[in-house]
């Protein structure tokens, strides 16, 4: 039995996958980007849950649940970083008939074999691509876009179903230039059943006051979502007539 660090539990989550989820939220993530609204999942702090008591937690919403095809998802902060207890909790899960994803950046521990075991047991990966290539993903995130590369190769050769996300930020990721450099990424990945362009929002700038944490994109206003919405007509577009 594992232990791991959760920051939150989350029992009506209805954006997180098929159905009504179950979403726990693990601590500790590696990335740091600019438009981030949970920096206070970043730090390893955190509650520490056994895998018995997560999965205790979890079956007693299993009711609710199982009634809308629904399941459990783990997300973060980087679940992929407690890669040893999100596999134990995703095989617990399977044995209890539970369906699984994970809301992922796909930058992790860095382990293909762990990714590997770890996708045997996920039903969805919830996959957010923060970048569309080395010089702008360290730009926003802080990292080199290699470890989101270890990933997205083991994801390809899995049998996992894949939703795509993407925050548009403006004058940062909202050109055509930039959208159309998704479709090699997303083009790569098998079993894909949704793609989704998400507007930046400013919502989680009170949390950086109150950490104490600059927020790097001060100043930076709102995204529009109906031409969120064009670019994501136009991403599709895109991926359909393999451009």
């Amino acid at each position: 039995m594992t232990e791991g660090r959760i920051h939150s539990i989350e029992s009506m989550g209805l954006l997180d996958g098929p159905g009504i989820r179950i979403v726990v939220f693990f601590q500790g993530c590696n990335l740091r980007c600019a438009y981030c609204h949970n920096p206070d999942t970043w730090t390893n702090d955190g509650d520490i849950f056994s895998s018995k008591e997560l999965l205790s937690k979890i079956l007693r919403f299993k009711p609710y649940f199982d009634n809308t095809q629904g399941g459990v998802t783990f997300s973060g902060g980087e679940p992929l970083l407690q890669d040893e207890f999100l596999l134990e909790m995703l095989k617990l899960c399977k044995d209890n008939d539970i369906n699984t994803a994970i809301d992922t950046a796909g930058y992790g521990c860095g382990d293909s074999e762990a990714y590997k075991e770890i996708l045997k047991y996920t039903d969805l990966v919830i996959l957010d691509i923060k970048q569309v290539d080395d010089v702008s993903y360290k730009s926003l995130t802080g990292k080199s876009m290699k470890g989101f590369r270890d990933f997205t190769k083991e994801l390809a050769l899995s049998n996992a179903r894949v939703w795509i996300r993407h925050v548009v930020v403006p004058g940062i990721t909202d050109s055509k230039e930039n959208i159309k450099k998704l479709v090699p990424i997303i083009s790569g990945l098998k079993n894909l059943d949704k793609i989704e362009l998400l507007p930046y929002h400013t919502l989680g700038i009170d949390k950086y006051k109150s950490l104490g944490i600059p927020y790097k994109l001060e100043g930076v206003s709102p995204m529009d979502i109906e031409i969120t919405k064009n670019l994501e007509k136009y991403l599709i577009e895109e991926l359909s007539t393999g451009c």
